[in-house]
């Protein structure tokens, strides 16, 4: 077994004191809090009480056991694998030490190389274990050390190597070596994602110059090198991409100038899961073009490494994602850099004022790395041991971004926004690395945190609203931030009870209204090849989600966000031959305020008004929906049979915001209320407490039979036609409620559940004047 892993076995059982222990393992055992990339991290809250770190190194020694590599690979690769991850470890007072010495915590390849450079030749995973007090002692003499080097040679990752000269004189071609590989380590899959040029990974072609290591050599060690990295990470990631690292090695030690990824090459490889997810790149990138010269606008990325960009980016757009550089590139933070970089040159002395303008161009750009780990750690939160998108903080980023054009961006120009703001900043100690994030005023972020905490609870529809009036959106448009996925599904799931719409579909073009996760549009692709299906929806998460679900499946059907009250934005009048309402009106009649008001019958009529206006002549217009009973004076009494049944009602009585409901306790698991203050209360106890929040903000039978057409009458006169209407009550609620509740006509007598579902077939006629 490695001494490494018997090291960390021995730590993990107990049996290994402090005192004992390798530098490099009271390092990595050392850290306080992770300091890790979240990208494949599934539940935040599993990392407490870890060390995922150490696990990690672990994991690759592991490999390395396993690997059929000679004695010599293997010992300098346990030594680089040992070492490659401290600059995410230590405890916090060290790595506030640490700091202050300009080791760069936040590039941990070369912040790993630093640390190595300054404790690994005096412990190393043999023996001559270090005390705590000598650890101080070694900080203390290298922090002038490390200090005394000019700004532009700590943006190097030679910095290890220069660092440990003057610390120590000159390394040995082995400590060179294992160094240069800590400095490097992982660069290929990154340079595989698209984060670093090529030329970062040139000092590893200086193996073969100086004749320390052959070709051949080299090709094994870094072979060995990146399977140890990247199956650590996972094992089929590795067999996913192993043909590439070989391609790449090839490229170091053939070709050591090779030509670096073009802009869109390089965007299409940091979007890969976006792509995976179902991003038509090419369309977005095309688009793109159009409005910017992408790669005149990013040339200034080319030379240098993005930290954390896909983790911290891969929900955003591409245009978004752009316009996060383009914030980066012309921040104050990055010209600064050039500012102090030039004012440095003006100040040296005379030798240096002979050196050629190619190496004063290098000096300016002392800002090699940018790091979006920031942002990436203010992306997330757990939600029931899972990681979760903030998608609150998401959408407001993302209206944040809509406010700026390319041009103000480029100008260096600040819109005042004022709970929210873009922020790109240099630290003092590590002036070769810009950090970028957003940053969120004390109020947003405390109602933000209220809103995630609410998600639970009856409160969360009024938090969301604060959040909405706070940043100034339109309040129908993001309403369900909480748990999209989940409903998305719900949405799918009813694919049966849309199917009878297709019966009654006519002509080519058809709108679905409040698509949700497609299951229709689906269906109407499939069975009715000659159609022309279109989603319509004022959800933006809606609307990314279907984009995804199209490119990633080939689907042929398109998608438009856009406002149901207002069809002829989008489509041209007299052009649609049926528009379907499929469990939708509910909703605009429950989320949109009409005259100041939700829960307005006037919705409904401006719903119905808009599509009837973009329906051609024989064009109809397909509702399935809730309903109610008539007549509404009849009295249902429940029985629950589960003994929270009737906390449930009192609950929903408090809680409902459809309209006032009362009832008659009549015993202790017996309550007496109106036939359809029953129903709309079974709707939400059968969806149960995952769907409360949103149900009790939600009222699914609207109109009685009688009301819902003296609407369509209202609100289309006699140019409207109704060729079906029949109610029904929808399978499964019997069968959901059969074991919970009895019920009853109000004396007590058994009774069947009422009516829940209608289907109405509205028609425009021909030969009349479009309204």
């Amino acid at each position: 077994m490695l001494h490494s892993l018997k090291a960390i076995q021995s730590y993990k059982s107990g049996h290994l004191k402090e005192a004992e222990q390798p530098l490099w393992l009271q390092l990595l055992t050392a850290a306080e809090q992770p300091n890790i990339n979240l990208e494949r991290i599934h539940s935040i809250a599993e990392l407490e009480g870890t060390n995922p770190v150490l696990d990690y190194v672990e994991r690759t020694l592991h490999v390395l056991e396993q690997l059929p590599v000679s004695f010599w690979v293997r010992e300098i690769l346990e030594d680089v694998l040992i070492w490659s991850e401290t600059a995410k470890a230590g405890s916090l007072k060290q790595r506030r030490i640490w700091q202050k010495q300009g080791v760069n915590l936040f590039v941990h390849n070369v912040g790993s190389a630093q640390l190595y450079n300054m404790y690994g030749r005096v412990g190393n995973l043999h023996g001559n274990q270090v005390k705590h007090d000598e650890i101080d002692e070694i900080n203390s003499s290298q922090s002038e050390s490390l200090s005394d080097f000019p700004s532009e040679q700590s943006s190097s990752i030679f910095v290890s190597r220069q660092t440990a000269h003057t610390a120590y004189g000159s390394l040995t071609p082995r400590q060179e070596i294992i160094g240069t590989l800590i400095a490097t380590h992982g660069l290929i899959g990154q340079y595989i994602r698209g984060e670093i040029p090529f030329a970062e990974n040139a000092p590893l072609y200086s193996f073969i110059t100086h004749g320390w290591l052959t070709a051949g050599e080299l090709q094994a060690i870094l072979m060995a090198l990146n399977e140890c990295i990247i199956a650590g990470v996972d094992p089929a990631l590795w067999n996913q991409v192993q043909a590439e690292v070989q391609r790449i090695v090839g490229w170091i030690i053939t070709e050591p100038n090779h030509t670096d990824w073009n802009v869109k090459e390089r965007l299409s490889r940091l979007r890969s899961s976006s792509i995976r997810q179902g991003e038509a790149l090419d369309e977005a990138y095309t688009k793109l073009q159009a409005e910017l010269e992408v790669d005149k606008a990013l040339g200034p990325l080319a030379h240098r490494t993005l930290w954390y960009v896909e983790s911290a980016m891969h929900d955003f757009s591409l245009q978004e994602m752009v316009k996060i550089f383009l914030f980066t590139l012309n921040s104050e933070a990055m010209t600064q850099a050039v500012d102090d970089s030039m004012a440095e040159i003006t100040g040296r002395v005379t030798a240096e004022a002979d050196q050629n303008s190619t190496s004063q161009e290098q000096h300016l750009d002392v800002v090699r790395h940018i790091s979006f780990e920031l942002l990436m750690n203010t992306m997330y939160y757990d939600y029931k041991g899972v990681k979760k998108l903030n998608i609150y903080k998401k959408r407001m980023i993302e209206k944040y971004l809509e406010q700026y054009s390319w041009e103000q961006i480029e100008a260096g120009e600040t819109i005042i926004y004022p709970h929210l703001t873009h922020r790109i900043e240099r630290h003092p100690d590590l002036q070769d690395t810009v950090f970028v994030t957003f940053e969120f005023s004390p109020a947003a972020e405390k109602l933000i945190a209220f809103c995630i905490e609410a998600e639970k609870s009856p409160l969360y529809e009024k938090a969301v609203l604060l959040l909405f009036d706070l940043f100034g959106l339109r309040r129908d448009a993001y309403d369900r931030f909480h748990n999209e996925e989940t409903y998305l599904a719900d949405m799918n799931s009813s694919g049966d009870y849309k199917k009878v719409l297709l019966d009654y579909m006519v002509g080519k073009r058809v709108l679905d209204i409040g698509p949700g996760g497609g299951i229709l549009l689906d269906l109407i692709e499939q069975e009715r090849p000659e159609m022309e299906p279109i989603g319509i929806d004022i959800s933006a998460n809606v609307i990314e989600a279907l984009e995804r679900k199209k490119q990633r499946e080939a689907h042929r059907w398109q998608v438009l966000k856009g406002d149901a009250l207002q069809l002829d934005q989008y489509v041209q009048p007299g052009t649609v031959d049926t528009v379907i309402f499929s469990s939708i009106l509910h909703e605009l009649y429950s989320y949109i305020e009409h005259d100041g008001r939700r829960f307005n019958s006037d919705t409904v009529v401006a719903a119905l008004r808009s599509s009837f206006n973009v329906l051609s002549p024989g064009g109809r217009i397909l509702i399935r929906d809730g309903i109610m009973t008539e007549p509404e004076a009849q009295k249902r009494r429940i029985r629950f049979l589960e003994p929270d049944g009737m906390l449930w009602l009192e609950r929903y009585v408090q809680d409902f915001q459809g309209r006032s409901i009362e009832f008659e306790r009549i015993s202790e698991n017996e309550a007496v209320l109106g036939i359809n203050d029953a129903m709309e209360f079974l709707y939400t106890y059968t969806w149960g407490e995952e769907a409360y929040v949103h149900e009790i903000q939600e009222q699914f039978g609207i109109f009685t039979p009688s009301a819902y057409k003296d609407c369509i009458r209202e609100a289309l006169g006699d140019e409207a036609e109704i060729l079906t209407f029949r109610h029904f009550l929808q399978e499964g609620y019997s069968e959901a409620l059969g074991e919970r509740i009895i019920f009853m006509e109000e004396h007590g007598q058994p009774a069947p559940l009422p009516d829940s579902t209608c289907l109405i077939v509205i028609e425009k006629k021909k030969g009349m004047a479009d309204r």
